[in-house]
């Protein structure tokens, strides 16, 4: 009797392993053909539908940032009302971010490691992919902390490092259509191409009218003041 179910135990972890390996090797076949692969577990549900969520809001708060940074004019909404809605936008997105990696973190078929969710690169499953979305959650730790210490840095400073959002946006949408098995979904890819085409369209108008304003001849007075500076 024991010994049967030794042998019986033994065969079910033999299945249990087998099956975390086809798992990841499905998904990849999948991933690669557009196919939609289901999940087998409830954590890796939780760690999809939060990583589209922070995707979401990540895209809605670099949206709002290039919309306030272009000074535009906001007829409809109060300035400060939409300001407060870029920072918990970021915020949340951050948040979501947390729980995206903690699902994967705990997944049981999984298997990835602390070293892999921390390194980027190194992880088993698609490195450049998953590496991409390791440098934009690490690069948005990094601004939340610059954010924290504002009052500290100059503005010049504070507002480079701002920039920096844009860049974990794209590393974020390249993470999310190369790591993600719902990506060859047609309403992901609808969501993918609606977020790059706002904000895509907000950066070049946002930077059309810096460029015009640079080139913009100066007012008369303003050179006279200027003149008298120096």
């Amino acid at each position: 009797m024991a010994r049967s179910a030794r042998a019986r135990g033994a065969v079910r972890a033999s299945g249990r392993r087998h099956l975390r390996k086809r798992r990841l090797a499905t998904i990849a076949a999948g991933r690669d053909r557009g196919v939609i692969v289901a999940s087998f577990t409830a954590d890796w549900y939780a760690a999809r539908a939060a990583g589209v969520v922070a995707y979401l809001l990540l895209s809605s708060s670099v949206a709002l940032g290039l919309l306030l940074a272009g000074k535009e004019r906001l007829d409809r909404w109060p300035r400060f009302a939409l300001e407060d809605v870029h920072r918990f936008a970021g915020l949340l997105a951050g948040w979501f971010i947390a729980l995206h990696v903690l699902a994967i973190g705990i997944d049981s078929q999984a298997h990835i490691g602390l070293a892999e969710m921390i390194v980027p690169f190194s992880a088993h499953y698609r490195p450049l992919w998953t590496g991409l979305g390791i440098v934009a959650a690490e690069l948005l730790v990094a601004l939340a902390i610059s954010n924290h210490y504002r009052k500290q840095l100059s503005h010049l400073v504070w507002r480079r490092l701002h920039y920096l959002n844009f860049g974990v946006w794209l590393a974020a949408t390249a993470h999310g259509l190369g790591a993600g098995t719902d990506s060859g979904s047609g309403w992901l890819l609808m969501l993918y191409a609606a977020s790059t085409t706002t904000v895509a369209a907000l950066a070049v108008r946002r930077f059309a009218r810096h460029e015009r304003a640079s080139s913009r001849p100066r007012r008369p007075e303003a050179a006279g003041l200027e003149s008298a500076k120096t």
